[in-house]
């Protein structure tokens, strides 16, 4: 099963889910040529694309859409252009076959994403990524730290190490190992698709806690696992990707938490967890330990599970507005700084260097009083 393959059912079901935005939004294949296939296409929402502001670009986790993002479209676009994609080889977008080799797929995936961007023309982006989106946007900006103002994480899949000692830790018993050791060859997903037209029953009695988070914003029960079974029923390319690049699903075989001190210095990092959720948080103070000359803004949200975008909305939104100012913020200054020292006196000017000075600090003060910028303490907010 192809590109376009079971796409009508979908849109139809993304169409229903986004039916409460109150924002208008257009949807649209960007043909990004041969990428990984011979004729990749990314399915791309967007709102707000008329502001001139940084736009923020969404990039889901494992089994998702861009429609999971219906809680924080609205909020994110009222200041700036918002841009969802279905990474390749997920939802709406093309399925082509990735390397098996971890590293090779996950350059393949970083550089769909770079395509993309290209063919969009988007000069600078903040880039916002959940779960296995998280560890592809932290590859993307080692990659390209030039296209990246902004690195925001939200509860990201692929940080830390495997522990040595996991069954010991957690007490596994004997026969879920065994089924572990049967199933392991398979990729993740692979019950909803076994299941065949009882997948969407699968996901309703496996993960009726997705349901329940987007039951404020769609009516209809059935609407979410329905999107979901037709993300998860085509050929898994995408799937079989991140199996390449896991290990006993949990972890990556090329930890980032190991990679992440490449990432050039000047980009700020802002990771938001949930305190409730699988993914161990930990890994946020070892990528403070190694940057310690970078923005890093850690945020734990006292409630929230893994998927930490829908189970607290209202406060992820809020992070992720202030982590877009912070990134207007400073570009802002940066602009108003290259204006001063072009039409300042020469060096040689003592009294002319006083007053560029005195400028900066202005400039400063001034940005200070005009932006909100988040906190940059390790926090845990309490919803």
């Amino acid at each position: 099963m192809g590109f376009g393959d079971c796409n009508g059912h979908e849109t139809e079901l993304q169409q229903t889910i986004n039916g409460g935005l109150k924002s208008g939004y257009r949807g649209w294949y960007v043909d990004i040529g041969p990428a990984v296939g011979t004729a990749d296409k990314i399915w791309t929402i967007s709102l707000n694309h008329e502001s001139t502001r940084t736009p923020v670009v969404l990039l889901h986790g494992l089994g998702a859409g861009v429609a999971l993002w219906c809680l924080n479209l609205d909020a994110l676009a009222a200041t700036r252009p918002v841009y969802a994609i279905d990474i390749l080889g997920f939802g709406r977008s093309s399925r082509p076959k990735f390397s098996s080799d971890a590293l090779v797929a996950e350059r393949q995936l970083v550089d769909s994403v770079e395509e993309w961007r290209r063919e969009m023309q988007l000069d600078k982006i903040i880039l916002l990524g959940h779960s296995l989106g998280g560890f592809l946007a932290s590859s993307y900006a080692i990659q390209y730290p030039d296209r990246v103002k902004h690195l925001i994480l939200a509860d990201p899949w692929g940080f830390p190490e495997k522990p040595a000692d996991i069954v010991q830790r957690f007490n596994i018993p004997l026969w879920v190992r065994a089924i572990a050791f049967v199933i392991q060859p398979f990729n993740p997903l692979w019950p909803v698709r076994v299941a065949g037209p009882f997948g969407q029953w699968v996901i309703e009695k496996t993960r009726p806690d997705i349901i329940k988070k987007f039951s404020a914003f769609v009516s209809d029960t059935n609407v979410i696992p329905q999107y979901l079974h037709q993300c998860n029923s085509q050929n898994p390319t995408g799937e079989a990707a991140f199996h390449a690049m896991s290990v006993s699903f949990g972890w990556a075989k090329h930890p980032m938490v190991n990679r992440i001190g490449a990432l050039r210095k000047d980009v700020p990092i802002t990771l938001l967890y949930g305190s409730r959720s699988w993914v161990d948080n930990a890994s946020g103070e070892l990528i403070r330990e190694k940057r310690p000359d970078s923005d890093i803004n850690i945020q734990v949200i006292t409630g929230a599970g893994h998927h930490v975008y829908a189970d607290k909305p209202e406060t992820f939104n809020q992070y992720v507005i202030e982590a877009c100012k912070s990134a207007d913020s400073g570009e802002t200054r940066k602009k108003l700084l290259k204006e001063i020292k072009s039409s300042s006196p020469p060096p040689n000017d003592v009294e002319g260097e006083t007053s560029n000075t005195e400028s900066e600090e202005n400039i400063a003060a001034t940005t200070d009083l005009n932006t909100t910028a988040p906190s940059h303490a390790n926090q845990t907010h309490s919803s």
